[in-house]
């Protein structure tokens, strides 16, 4: 809602936020580097829970920090860079509301995990945040942490056009620990919603577009997945993106599966409608669906080169 090159007015995002509450959507995801340094995600936040201060206790705010240039993608997730971005961040919202999920956009190699968790516990004993969250960290990762301080929430991309998580111990490693993952890009940033069909149709604003997923011959390869789940939605009677959602959600509720909540983006009330309606996938839907999977394997890497050392994976 806060990007800088694509921002929508306060109206907008009060009713596309309301209407997530109406519905049950009830985790926001945002980040001090959403936006420019005096407009995004705290600063709309403030506005909207000034507006609305009853919905404060509604919300479970998920916030990422630590970055320091998003240019260079320059970080400082020590305990005091921790502490300084926390800090600032809660300046922002003036205390309209507190901070319930706090951690950095990525860790940075050059820090012990054990120094940025160990920071970030410090912040929760002293009631600056709620809990802490990481982002784009491997299962080996979250044990490090886990066994410095409780990690409350994981977030991670996870769609059908990147279900990497469900095979590389993460998902059991959250499920063990009992840690809610956080389903970032849920719909492969807008491909899953099957109106994307050639690489013009990308906003030229949209940075996901320079990424290898989306590039040349790895666009086409991944398209055939997309339209193959398009099939089945269709075939069910649901839109690609309702399918795509629920696929992530299949699990909730099951023993050795973790709680995964899904934060697509959605910029219109039509759209979080959408979004959040539960359609349940039989046993054969599933098979159906994982036979895509295997049969039109995804191609190309999730990040660029230049920022896929501060992934996990």
């Amino acid at each position: 809602m806060t990007w800088a090159l694509d921002p929508i007015t306060d109206e907008v995002a009060f009713s596309v936020l309301r209407e997530a509450l109406a519905n049950g959507a009830n985790v926001w995801n945002g980040a001090d580097f959403y936006g420019t340094p005096s407009a995004n995600s705290l600063h709309l936040l403030n506005r909207y829970f000034t507006k609305y201060p009853e919905d404060a206790d509604k919300v479970v705010l998920s916030i990422k920090s630590g970055v320091n240039d998003m240019r260079t993608f320059d970080m400082d997730v020590s305990p005091a860079g921790m502490r300084r971005f926390a800090e600032q961040c809660n300046k922002i919202l003036d205390g309209k509301k507190k901070i319930d999920l706090f951690g950095p956009g990525r860790l940075d190699p050059k820090i012990p995990t054990e120094e940025t968790i160990k920071g970030l516990g410090e912040l929760v004993d002293e009631g600056i945040i709620g809990g802490i969250q990481l982002s784009e960290v491997n299962a080996a990762q979250i044990r490090t942490a886990h066994k410095v301080y409780k990690v409350d929430m994981v977030e991670e991309e996870i769609s059908l056009w990147a279900p990497e998580i469900f095979s590389n111990g993460v998902a059991e490693t959250c499920a063990e620990l009992g840690i809610v993952l956080e389903a970032h890009s849920p719909l492969g940033a807008g491909m899953l919603t099957g109106k994307i069909q050639k690489w013009e149709d990308w906003p030229e604003h949209d940075h996901h577009r320079f990424f290898p997923k989306w590039q040349g011959e790895n666009f086409k390869k991944n398209l055939e997945l997309v339209n193959e789940v398009k099939v089945l939605a269709e075939k069910k009677g649901v839109s690609t993106a309702q399918l795509a959602l629920n696929w992530i959600r299949r699990g909730n509720g099951k023993v050795g599966s973790p709680w995964v909540v899904t934060i697509p983006g959605g910029r219109s009330v039509e759209r979080v409608r959408e979004n959040c309606s539960e359609v349940s996938l039989s046993e054969g839907e599933l098979e159906g669906i994982q036979k895509v999977l295997e049969s039109f394997p995804v191609v190309g890497a999730r990040w660029p080169e230049t920022h896929s050392g501060y992934n996990g994976y």
